[in-house]
């Protein structure tokens, strides 16, 4: 498999439940991959095909041209990355530090996006993110250098 560097991951994030029930996202220096997710993620081994989003800085710029103020995690993503892989097919794999990702589907809007603006799902209909599943297990770092 040739490789081609196409950026690096900016910030790291798992969602967890609180004490009150209410999703919280959490940045990390780190997070461990395995083939039911990100480990200590709230969604970790409930769909191995939609457990890792990936979202790119892309969004974050879209969504401050449309006047929506968003903090990075905001889109629910665990990696945050400079580089827009939003075009990417279902299959096409990722190298991220020493983790070897597969592209599973389009990530879709959901209620909480909602949250963040009332036009928040409107604006990033087709630039939330997508999701991935894990190929080969290990650790990804904040400014790890991602590879297609």
């Amino acid at each position: 498999m040739s490789t081609e560097h196409v950026g690096k991951i900016l910030q790291l994030f798992i969602s967890i439940k609180d004490t009150d029930g209410q999703t919280k996202t959490i940045e990390q220096d780190e997070i461990t991959l395995d083939q039911q997710g990100v480990i200590d993620d709230k969604f970790y081994a409930k769909d191995p095909m939609r457990s890792i989003l990936i979202s790119s800085l892309d969004s974050y710029t879209l969504a401050k041209a449309n006047n929506l103020d968003m903090p990075f995690g905001s889109l629910g993503e665990n990696i945050l990355m400079d580089f827009n892989p939003y075009s990417f097919d279902v299959g096409d794999q990722l190298k991220v530090g020493e983790v070897l990702l597969e592209i599973t589907q389009n990530c879709t809007l959901c209620k909480g996006l909602s949250k963040v603006g009332t036009k928040a799902p409107k604006v990033l209909k087709h630039h939330r993110g997508i999701f991935a599943k894990t190929v080969t297990s290990g650790n990804v770092k904040t400014a790890d250098k991602v590879y297609i």
